[in-house]
């Protein structure tokens, strides 16, 4: 009796053991082993910075009043407006400044912040989205206006001055008077000094010895529209002013002058209809430093808006000499324009000397059918 009751003791402490064994076993082989280091994977540039557009869209029309880091809920009408219309995809790079432009109280006075506006639409955020608001006018405007595109004086009446450092379109004269002289840049359209030199009355002679009819037209970065006030005054030809109020009031200059101006920015799209127009005159807003890419599209929607045998006009277009050759001239060759003028030569003043910069003065006529 007291032997086997020994036995079954030690068959007890033997199984215990073993099971103890084999938890210990079980335990070293489940062990989760140690991760890894984590390979690295990698995205190129272009992915990572459509993924931030994205997010920061995202971001922008989700956010809600508990995020710390916001002071205000997304603007009620930016949500609508993106609801009936599309939102320039350059516009949700910038989610501040787009967030303070339609913080504005609906079926009231717009909000003047004309600095806000004009680096929006220099970034590429164009069409504006704000709708819903009233713009607001000059105190004092004008009883009447001049019809002589090439009045002694602007009417001051016509702007509203607060954002601007001149108060008055004599101020502008005496501190830019290159756009704002109006018959020193009438004079330097209608003359022949060098080669670079396309006088007006010399591109409609070339226009009619081509039985080529000039009738509508877009200056493209036509500051304050005195192209478009000569080919009106001596030609009846209606052009289209693209200007932006840059530190001074284009836009109402030229309209003060009964001409039209468009605010749009040099990557947009030119609203009007394909194959409508006779002539797209580019100044000297258009130049080496508009990024390639953006350059391309507006070329090719200058072919786009322009009819069958009219004309791209390029006035004293500067980039680098190397540059021309190997990359300007061979974007403009894939047009297949026929060249009715086309003339290089030195930029002089300082910028030019030091980066080796030259000039070109180019007419191009689009074939009449493709």
């Amino acid at each position: 009796m007291a032997f086997t009751m020994g036995f079954n003791f030690l068959l007890l402490l033997a199984m215990a053991a073993t099971n103890l064994l084999s938890l210990y076993h079980l335990s070293s082989t489940f062990q989760s082993p140690k991760p890894s280091p984590p390979v690295p994977i990698h995205i190129p540039q272009h992915l990572l910075r459509h993924l931030n557009d994205i997010r920061a869209t995202i971001n922008h029309l989700t956010a809600s009043t508990s995020d710390s880091k916001r002071t205000s809920p997304v603007p009620h009408d930016l949500i609508l407006h993106s609801q009936v219309a599309p939102i320039a995809s350059s516009c949700h790079r910038h989610p501040y400044l787009l967030r303070r432009y339609m913080n504005y109280t609906p079926f009231s006075t717009c909000p003047y912040d004309l600095d806000l506006q004009e680096t929006l639409i220099l970034n590429g955020c164009h069409p504006l989205p704000r709708r819903r608001c009233f713009s607001k006018t000059p105190p004092k405007p004008t009883s009447s206006l001049p019809l002589n595109p090439f009045p002694t004086a602007l009417p001051d009446s016509s702007v509203i001055w607060t954002k601007y450092s001149c108060k008055s379109f004599a101020c502008l004269l005496q501190k830019n008077p290159i756009d704002f002289d109006l018959n020193a840049r009438r004079s330097s359209l209608l003359k022949y000094a060098s080669e670079l030199d396309l006088p007006v009355n010399r591109f409609m002679q070339l226009a009619k010895s081509a039985n080529s009819v000039i009738r509508l037209g877009i200056d493209i970065g036509g500051g304050t529209g005195t192209f478009a006030a000569l080919m009106k005054i001596f030609y009846n030809v209606t052009m289209l002013t693209t200007t932006l109020n840059v530190n001074a009031p284009y836009s109402e200059a030229v309209a003060a002058r009964g001409l039209v101006p468009l605010q749009v920015p040099l990557q947009q799209r030119l609203p009007v209809f394909d194959g409508t127009m006779d002539l797209v005159r580019c100044g000297r807003a258009v130049n080496r430093w508009i990024p390639l890419p953006m350059m391309e599209f507006m070329f090719y929607d200058v072919d786009r808006v322009l009819r069958g045998g009219g004309y791209l006009w390029l006035d004293r277009f500067f980039s680098k000499a190397m540059d021309l050759e190997e990359v300007y001239e061979p974007m403009i060759g894939k047009l297949g324009y026929k060249k009715v003028k086309w003339a290089v030569a030195n930029k002089t003043d300082p910028s030019g000397l030091k980066n080796g910069e030259v000039y070109l003065t180019a007419v191009l006529q689009k074939p009449v059918s493709r």
